[in-house]
């Protein structure tokens, strides 16, 4: 009898496992499931649960279009002519991408705004004659009032890299590097659209790969509209 009981202990075992997983696995599905006692409650909790899914798999969380004005001064072609001025105006892409979805992680979350920028771009250079720039930067946004407020001012910092078909006696090189600084502000006159205003120094050099390698320091001025999702 004792033998025939130790066989079968398994078994019970088994079954009884089974039983308790299954039911403890049904409770939590139940514990889980929102409290839905009218149609429209349950189209919101839906609606809800969608917009937390759209949220998590969007990547890019808003783009901004901003153009201006830059200038700075070059030398002239020879030592006999005056310094030359400098002067562009671009048209700038940028993509956000939500850095406090990381930061939340280890258990950081600012109430300003702490964003990382894609920034492509290209200028027209209208002095000393027609010329071109084609570049890219990538950049760090902290906002310096909390993201809830409407008027929200901001400072901008980064790095990148520009093509430019103007030849300088600064420069031995047309591809080079820059660095970026900027402060601004976002006027929200809806809940996801914003003005911009946006002061920017850039720094321009190669990085010594060639010389002469002075560098040329940009000033701009800038306006545009930002989206937000």
């Amino acid at each position: 009898m004792i033998k025939k009981l130790l066989n079968t202990l398994p078994l019970i075992l088994l079954a009884v496992f089974f039983i308790s997983t299954n039911c403890f696995a049904q409770e939590q599905v139940q514990q889980e499931q929102p409290q839905v006692t009218t149609p429209q409650q349950k189209d919101q909790a839906q609606e809800t649960v969608l917009q937390a899914e759209e949220e998590k798999q969007r990547l890019i969380q808003g783009y901004e279009l901003l153009t201006g004005y830059g200038w700075s001064r070059i030398n002239a072609k020879n030592d006999f002519e005056l310094k030359r001025n400098y002067n562009l105006f671009p048209i700038i892409l940028d993509l956000s991408f939500n850095l406090k979805d990381l930061t939340k992680r280890i258990g950081i979350n600012p109430p300003m705004v702490l964003e990382f920028l894609l920034e492509p771009y290209v200028a027209y250079v209208s002095s000393p004659n027609d010329n071109v720039e084609i570049g890219n930067s990538f950049l760090l946004k902290l906002g310096l009032v909390p993201e809830t407020w409407k008027f929200q001012l901001y400072a901008k910092a980064g790095v990148g890299m520009v093509y430019m078909t103007q030849h300088t006696r600064e420069q031995g090189t047309q591809f080079n590097f820059i660095e970026n600084g900027a402060l601004g502000a976002h006027y929200f006159f809806t809940k996801n659209t914003a003005l911009t205003v946006e002061g920017r120094m850039r720094h321009l050099s190669n990085a010594g790969i060639k010389q002469p390698n002075h560098g040329i320091n940009s000033y701009f001025v800038l306006a545009g509209i930002a989206y937000k999702y």
